[in-house]
């Protein structure tokens, strides 16, 4: 019991519940384990009474904790009514009597006495407290507004994974000018409201290099590799600033570009971040010796100064990483340290490639904003919708640079449940709840504000996250791990606060275990969750489709994510084939392919009988026109088109549980004979433009409950 005891004080489950009426106990070692990440010493009976003493005592003394929350809102999440002040955080609002209370704004302004709680201002705020009997505190007040904006009327996007997307422009996969012109033509042709894509955030270097974009190095700066190198405004000037024989390399690269391009999208090549990348570096240092005009130096050291700190470390950490190589284990000790007197040293050293990555993190967020830009101008609604993965690399440079933020030999990770029976293990370190909340979320903050710059939503990946995370230790397998609490009312006030100034939309991605209160909790905040047409069922009760009219409103509503099938394959059982030649069926092939075909036909049934299936059976394109017509038909606010799902692709850009046996995040979007299509080709592809009739609101059916 002591043990639970001091877990409990430190946000560590030892128990969980991976189904209703079923509880399932942690190891006393994973607990142990999670306790020593967060510097509490549990190893030995009489360590544990000592680390429980110290917790409780520190809680007795402790006049405020270090992070403190006030919505400015009323009981139900709304603006109060006049002359109503906020509910007080519990905190504060049991602070003895006599209690001095000062707080100072981020701006700087103080404000003593008794606090006009309603009129503070929002933003992240100091307060200082001093009670009578001499005990002080010292927190971060969050003040928030009630809710994130919300989408403006209901509307309709697209869904891509950016690398898969070529032009004929591309080096060798999607790019921002790609994503530019993605949003200039579905928001003008297409009526479309919003374009979501995968995450942008910087990888690891590495041969080769990890192609998921759900394992970065740093979540806080884009990946340069997204750049279309023609776009950069230097480009224009190389003949008049270059030699000629740095002008033949320069034609050269983009010869090579071409010919990567063509490999793609002719010769069934797989798409090749490692030398799309390589390309693409050469022809930055060739461009980086045109200098830069006045106005563009001007805008690169506001850019910097903006950035700060954070900038200057990850641009240390890439020109590290091109001296030592990506494995810190091999750098010099001096150099883990971020903070050391090596480090500033190799950093002077560096300077000139230090100089050279924070450009390159300059340039890729023009091209972010250009695209941002060019969304608006074509009508959108909403815009680009970034995307934020869960977490980072653990040798990547936001584990460097904010070592102290992250749990050190921890990993995140999933339970087992119906879908995987082994648990999952991502990789990915945790951030620490304590540091987190010491900091003021310092760290979470910086990293929504640069991810919100040129975004006009931002989808979270694994939403749950921001309550709790399964820890895994080093070394165990994931059933093994635990859930460990974070302070779920304070990572939504961030995150409101930090989308209200950016004025976006935020979405979570609330598929799979989801602790009850969880989704009340994201929606009471206006935070939209995703639903997926194959989940929507009755699991209470006749497991029969959901109505559409008894769909949620506040999601956004799709026929499949980069994780799943596209709705051809699952329509074709072609998904049941694909996992069979790989070894990933659980049961025999013929039960699979069974239960499947029965799963499908109920559903195409469904969508007969309402109406929405109205060309003759076997036509599969009339078939996913029915889906898209069935998740138009929802109150859903936003409706997300899977773009490989208008030309029919069959082929899924991740099959979760492989690793080399398929080829993830390295395909590009094809039509259904696997040939590749181009975004030229997309906008006259008559499929698509057939499927995306359907959602128009002249053509969508009128909201109904269904039958």
């Amino acid at each position: 019991m002591t043990l639970a005891r001091l877990a409990a004080l430190h946000g560590v489950a030892t128990a969980y519940s991976p189904s209703a009426g079923v509880t399932v106990p942690v190891p006393d070692a994973t607990v142990v384990e999670v306790l020593a990440a967060l510097d509490v010493d549990a190893t030995t009976p009489e360590a544990l009474r000592t680390s429980l003493a110290a917790t409780e005592a520190a809680r007795d003394a402790r006049l405020l904790p270090p992070t403190l929350v006030l919505w400015q809102d009323g009981p139900q999440g709304d603006a109060p009514p006049h002359g109503r002040p906020p509910e007080l955080p519990r905190p504060l609002a049991a602070l003895p009597p006599g209690t001095e209370v000062r707080i100072t704004t981020e701006h700087g302004d103080e404000i003593s006495g008794t606090p006009r709680w309603a009129r503070l201002p929002l933003g992240v705020h100091r307060l200082d407290a001093r009670a009578r009997d001499g005990r002080t505190a010292r927190s971060a007040l969050v003040v928030a507004p009630a809710r994130v904006p919300q989408p403006p009327g209901r509307g309709y996007g697209v869904l891509v994974q950016l690398y898969s997307l070529l032009s004929t422009r591309s080096w060798g996969m999607g790019d921002l000018g790609d994503l530019r012109e993605l949003a200039d033509w579905a928001g003008r042709a297409l009526g479309a409201g919003f374009v979501q894509v995968n995450p942008l955030h910087a990888a690891v270097p590495g041969t080769p290099t990890d192609p998921s974009p759900y394992r970065p190095s740093s979540r806080r700066f884009p990946d340069p590799v997204h750049l279309r190198i023609e776009d950069i405004p230097e480009y224009a000037y190389v003949r008049g600033h270059l030699g000629g024989e740095e002008r033949a390399e320069l034609d050269a690269l983009t010869g090579r570009a071409a010919e990567l391009r063509e490999g793609v999208l002719r010769k069934g090549e797989l798409i090749d971040r490692d030398a799309v990348w390589v390309l693409k570096r050469q022809a930055l240092e060739l461009l980086m010796r045109v200098p830069l005009g006045p106005g563009r130096q001007a805008a690169l050291r506001e850019f910097r100064a903006a950035q700060g700190q954070a900038l200057l470390d990850h641009a240390t950490w890439c020109a590290l990483v091109e001296r030592y190589g990506a494995d810190r284990r091999q750098w010099p000790e001096g150099l883990r340290d971020p903070r050391s007197a090596a480090t500033a040293r190799e950093r002077d050293e560096l300077a000139d490639r230090v100089d050279f990555h924070c450009r390159l993190a300059w340039l890729t967020d023009e091209q972010l904003g250009a695209a941002a830009r060019a969304a608006r101008d074509a009508g959108m609604p909403v815009g680009i919708v970034h995307d934020l993965a869960v977490g980072v690399h653990p040798d990547g440079a936001d584990a460097w640079a904010q070592g102290d933020a992250f749990a050190a030999g921890m990993s995140v990770g999933a339970p087992p449940d119906a879908f995987n029976a082994r648990g999952q293990d991502w990789g990915l370190p945790p951030w620490r709840p304590d540091a987190l909340a010491a900091s003021g979320y310092a760290p979470y903050r910086d990293l929504l504000r640069g991810l919100l710059r040129h975004a006009g939503a931002l989808r979270i990946d694994h939403v749950m996250g921001l309550f709790r995370l399964w820890w895994v230790p080093e070394g165990r397998l994931p059933t093994e791990g635990t859930y460990v609490r974070y302070d779920a009312d304070a990572m939504l006030a961030v995150l409101v606060l930090e989308a209200h100034r950016a004025g976006a939309v935020v979405i979570g991605e609330d598929l799979g275990t989801v602790e009850p209160g969880v989704r009340e909790s994201l929606q009471r905040r206006g935070v939209l969750g995703t639903s997926v047409l194959w989940f929507e069922r009755d699991w209470e009760g006749t497991r029969r489709p959901l109505a559409p009219g008894t769909w949620r409103a506040d999601c956004v509503a799709t026929a499949t994510t980069h994780d799943l099938p596209s709705t051809a394959a699952r329509l074709t059982g072609d998904h049941v084939e694909l996992r069979h030649r790989l070894g990933l069926l659980a049961r025999p092939l013929e039960e699979e392919r069974a239960e499947d075909t029965e799963e499908v036909a109920e559903w195409l049934a469904y969508l007969r009988a309402l109406g929405l299936l109205e060309e003759g059976p076997r036509d599969e394109e009339a078939e996913i026109r029915a889906v898209y017509r069935f998740l138009r038909r929802t109150p859903a606010r936003m409706t997300g088109v899977w773009l490989p799902d208008a030309v029919g692709d069959r082929r899924p850009q991740n099959l979760p549980g492989t690793w080399d046996q398929y080829p993830n995040w390295r395909l590009p979007i094809a039509d259904a004979e696997g040939r590749p299509v181009t975004l030229e080709d997309l906008a006259v592809s008559p499929r698509l433009h057939a499927l995306m009739d359907v959602l128009r609101p002249s053509t969508a059916p009128p909201d109904a409950r269904g039958l």
